[in-house]
């Protein structure tokens, strides 16, 4: 009887000079460290109570915003402030205004100089967002409103969109 003496073998790995990390080495190396986050600033306006609960409103129009911006506070850490606003209004009357600044202290690590810009205005709100939005939708709640629930922003939009502002505002100099 004759034993099955066949090895598997894995070719061998060659170099043809390609020596860029695999997608996931890649990926591992970049990464945003958040040190803390808080409310820097909260307003909510109920201007017309008692009056909209007494009645009851209409389905009301909400106009939200949405700003990113940071600071470098030094030593590669940055305040990234997220500024929601929302405001209600039916029938020419407005039912309630929230203001809220979110801000969370990070830290981009393993990150190349040139994609910092990126990381900290895109990555850092996307990671603060679900907070403010669940302070926000209290906040109505709290306000005699049915929760505000805000959609998922996309910040690679807003990132792109400052920088189409800056740049036009910088042609215009």
């Amino acid at each position: 009887m004759a034993k099955d003496t066949k090895k598997s073998k894995k070719p061998a790995a060659t170099d043809n000079g390609n020596t860029q990390p695999s997608g996931d080495d890649a990926n591992t190396a970049r990464q945003i460290v958040v040190h803390a986050q808080y409310i820097k600033d909260l307003s909510f306006e109920n201007p017309n109570a008692p009056h909209v609960l007494i009645e009851g409103a209409n389905q009301p129009d909400v106009e939200i915003t949405v700003n990113v911006g940071a600071q470098l506070l030094g030593d590669n850490q940055y305040e990234v402030t997220l500024n929601m606003a929302a405001k209600a209004t039916a029938n020419d009357t407005a039912l309630f205004l929230v203001d809220l600044t979110y801000a969370g202290l990070v830290s981009p690590q393993g990150t190349p100089k040139d994609e910092i810009n990126a990381l900290i205005m895109i990555e850092a709100p996307r990671l603060l967002f679900p907070f403010a939005r669940a302070i926000i939708s209290d906040c109505t709640r709290d306000g005699g409103f049915m929760p505000l629930n805000i959609q998922p922003v996309d910040f690679v939009a807003v990132y792109q969109h400052n920088l189409a502002q800056q740049a036009a505002a910088q042609t215009s100099n």
